[in-house]
């Protein structure tokens, strides 16, 4: 990746009207306010649909994008909706905050309205979307209807016949839920249309998106459903094992995420055909990719189904470069980004060094005087992201408050920066990050604007309160842009057009300079030519009266 700079924020986290972030007029200004700043990259979280506890790391899909993300004023363009009927829904009363509930009560009944007054089967664009996402989109939809038919059940408790899809129940099914299929095929094509607007939009304006994609599927997704062949499942299609992290310094339990494993030998036996269609649609979507728990891929960490806590795990092979070389293959040169926070085993680190991708460099990781670290920016090479927290982290603020007085001693050593007053040093860790030799730097916007702990994205291993934050419409001011831009200018990140700019006004006021120059010697040597004709003047009118 080329030496440049980044914003991360989720969608969800954009202000709206509608009461979550969307592709609307507010993600086209963030696109124009990311342009004026100079930088390259938005970064986002996964675009997926959520599920309980509102996770874009939980999906019904890994294919399937969020339907919160639809714009509800294209919609009322498209004369499928009215202003009234938005206005009518209670989306929440707290703009700095998204309240899912409401979201999830609100926002359905409008979009099947929408989806009512259509016409959508005879639109040809429709009809053609369908046919070119049916590898996923086919089994997703049938997926969301009959979880409605069940009241919203997992599918481990449907009715055995359609759990395990017997060809009679799955013809069943999809006669007696067309239209609630057609209706989630629908919210799917208006989903990509208005995303690939946006994206558009963003690229012919010089921003490239960062998408992020978990490792692992929910086990309660379209995926694990439609091929359980591909999971550590027994024959009942319960998994034998699921996907966690061991106890360490965070959580003395570990941490139990619950997600199905792979069973790579399938993978391996299919060539990673999932994988590569999964990457492949990525790319279709953002521009760069960050694959999440990237040292999954080295070593899993395995515990048994049923276990309350992630302490009786143990660590199982994955398919390592095998995959990468055969995405590489199948895919061509990517531009993706190795998740590789955590403890690293020397494998690992290999790994990492073997498929050339930048790991990330995380400053919040940086400053425990107690252990030696690679996070600190001396240590960097030029191939690695650096951020100075992630969407899992404590805002800079409120993780500098949080620090321990040897923790902070160190930094201010390191930075040279006691006479800083401590609300402002966020501002010095930035700055260091952009300053790093690192080819990319993304910073969270939050750490832009120096907010506190009431803007952090999510704590891991808790549920409720995550997800939740939204930035409101004034934050990123004309201030806070002028800012930004000084800052990526001087540490050499400006974008490809800003960088044109620059390289533009310097040459204008060269050539000024220069014009200037040339008026004042000229003006010069007019007035040196000027007083000599004057003093020959003189000279012969002398000589004259001699």
């Amino acid at each position: 990746m080329k030496r440049a700079s980044g914003i991360l924020l989720p969608i969800a986290s954009l202000p709206s009207k509608y009461g979550i972030g969307c592709f609307s007029k507010e993600a086209y200004d963030f696109v124009d306010k990311l342009k004026e700043a100079g930088q390259s990259y938005w970064q986002i979280l996964p675009l997926s649909p959520t599920s309980y506890g509102d996770s874009p790391y939980q999906s019904f899909s890994s294919f399937a994008g969020n339907p919160y993300f639809i714009d509800l004023e294209a919609l009322i363009e498209e004369g499928v909706l009215t202003e009234e009927e938005c206005a009518a829904c209670d989306f929440g009363d707290d703009p700095a905050k998204v309240d899912y509930g409401k979201i999830y009560e609100e926002r359905f009944p409008l979009l099947h309205l929408a989806y009512e007054r259509s016409n959508i089967a005879q639109n040809p664009d429709f009809i053609r979307f369908v046919q070119e996402n049916a590898d996923w989109l086919e089994d997703y939809a049938l997926f969301m209807a009959v979880k409605l038919r069940f009241d919203g059940a997992a599918w481990e408790e449907w009715a055995e016949d359609i759990k395990k899809r017997w060809d009679y129940s799955m013809d069943y099914y999809r006669r007696e839920c067309y239209f609630d299929i057609e209706f989630y095929k629908y919210l799917q094509y208006e989903f990509h249309v208005q995303w690939k607007k946006l994206k558009k939009y963003a690229n012919d304006n010089g921003i490239q998106f960062i998408g992020d994609i978990p490792i692992y599927v929910a086990f309660d997704s379209s995926d694990a459903w439609a091929h359980p062949e591909m999971f550590q499942f027994d024959a009942d299609f319960q998994p034998i094992a699921v996907a966690g992290c061991p106890p360490d310094a965070f959580s003395a339990t570990g941490q139990l995420w619950g997600n199905p494993l792979y069973k790579w030998d399938y993978h391996r036996q299919t060539d990673f055909r999932w994988w590569c269609q999964r990457l492949d649609h990525c790319f279709k979507l953002y521009d760069v990719v960050r694959i999440d728990h990237f040292r999954g891929f080295d070593e899993y960490y395995s515990i048994p189904f049923g276990d309350e806590t992630a302490e009786n795990g143990h660590w199982e092979k994955g398919p390592g470069m095998e995959l990468f070389r055969v995405l590489k293959y199948k895919l061509g040169d990517k531009e993706i980004i190795a998740e590789d926070l955590g403890f690293l085993t020397d494998t690992v680190v290999q790994l990492l060094k073997d498929s050339g991708y930048p790991g990330m460099k995380v400053l919040e990781f940086a400053f425990d005087p107690r252990e030696e670290t690679d996070y600190l920016p001396h240590s960097y090479d030029r191939n690695c992201v650096v951020y100075t927290g992630t969407h899992d982290n404590e805002t800079l603020v409120q993780w500098y408050k949080g620090l321990d007085e040897e923790s902070k001693a160190f930094a201010t050593e390191y930075m040279n920066n006691a006479s800083t007053p401590d609300e402002e040093k966020y501002w010095d860790f930035v700055r260091m990050a952009m300053m790093s030799s690192a080819n990319t730097c993304v910073i969270p916007v939050q750490d832009y604007l120096g907010l506190d702990a009431e803007a952090r994205i999510n704590h891991p291993s808790t549920l409720g309160g995550n997800w939740e934050w939204r930035m409101s419409a004034d934050m990123l001011d004309d201030g806070a842009i002028e800012k930004i831009y000084r800052l990526t200018r001087i540490s050499s990140r400006l974008s490809e057009a800003k960088q044109r700019e620059e390289n533009e006004k310097a040459e204008l006021k060269r050539k000024k300079e220069q014009e200037l120059k040339a008026a004042q010697e000229k003006a010069a040597r007019a007035a040196a030519e000027e007083k000599a004709a004057k003093e020959k003047k003189a000279a012969g009118e002398k000589a004259a009266k001699k």
